[in-house]
């Protein structure tokens, strides 16, 4: 299916390798997924979110959305499993059940949302929650303090994050503000979150399979690019307790700035 007027997309099942024709030459889309796979598995093992904001939007420039977002979940379980068995004695065990409750009751409506026979609208819906999300990571203030596990914020961004997760297979944005208002240091942001990740993660590639989401060509990708993951994830560790200062996060909110509003100009273009 073919996403913009130039760019054509093309899906071989036969020879499980996935091409893309651009400008009339044949390119090899394992890859480019190969390396933003890479990148987002740097991302997120380095602050402890982030992997799908980069490789759905980025991966859904050139395959189906209901193709990257189930890759990202099957990939957010690898990382998860490998931080989680290196970090276990940091996670806030509280916090991680409490949010991942709700998540459970909204990954279904997510998983719907992805099924929608508008997806270009559910494309445009993602460009938007990216620039809003890299908008005020970027520019907005500081979110109140939330002291101790109160429910109501527990609950709303643990819902929001299910049904981004089965929406989008991110679940990041609702968690990364929970984060903030509670004041997490970067180490038990980190581990906390991948607390959350893998089981949520879990559910959700189930959801991804009942609902027949799970393809051969989500298979064939997440199998070429597993080994990506696992390398980044191991090095991101190292690159954690290196990094000083918020300038490559601020670098990455930027770029997910520029690539929201690519998405969301492709919606329009194609309605």
């Amino acid at each position: 299916m073919p996403l913009s007027d130039r760019p054509a997309v093309t899906i071989g099942l036969g020879a499980g390798l996935i091409t893309r024709t651009c400008q009339n030459k044949a390119m090899p889309v394992a890859g480019y997924v190969l390396l933003i796979v890479f990148i987002a598995s740097l991302i997120r093992s380095t602050f402890g979110f982030g992997e799908a904001l980069v490789a759905v939007p980025l991966l859904a420039l050139i395959v189906p959305i209901n193709v990257a977002a189930p890759l990202a979940v099957l990939l957010s379980i690898v990382i998860a499993a490998i931080i989680v068995a290196q970090d276990w004695r940091h996670i806030h065990l509280g916090s991680s059940l409490w949010l991942l409750l709700p998540t459970f009751a909204g990954i279904p409506l997510g998983v719907l949302l992805l099924r929608s026979s508008h997806p270009f609208a559910v494309k445009a819906a993602l460009g938007c929650i990216i620039l809003l999300f890299s908008a005020y990571s970027l520019f907005g203030n500081s979110l109140p303090e939330v002291h101790g596990e109160s429910r109501g914020p527990l609950l709303a961004c643990g819902f929001l994050a299910g049904v981004m997760g089965g929406a989008y297979g991110m679940n990041g944005p609702p968690l990364v503000i929970y984060g903030a208002m509670r004041r997490w240091s970067p180490q038990h942001f980190r581990a906390t979150l991948q607390g959350y990740f893998l089981p949520a993660s879990i559910v959700g590639a189930a959801g991804f399979q009942i609902a027949g989401l799970w393809t051969h060509a989500v298979t064939h990708l997440f199998l070429i690019s597993a080994p990506a993951a696992v390398l980044a994830t191991l090095l991101g560790r190292v690159v954690n307790r290196r990094l000083r200062g918020d300038l490559l996060l601020r670098i990455v909110h930027a770029c997910l700035f520029v690539v929201g509003a690519v998405l969301l100009v492709q919606a329009i273009h194609r309605t």
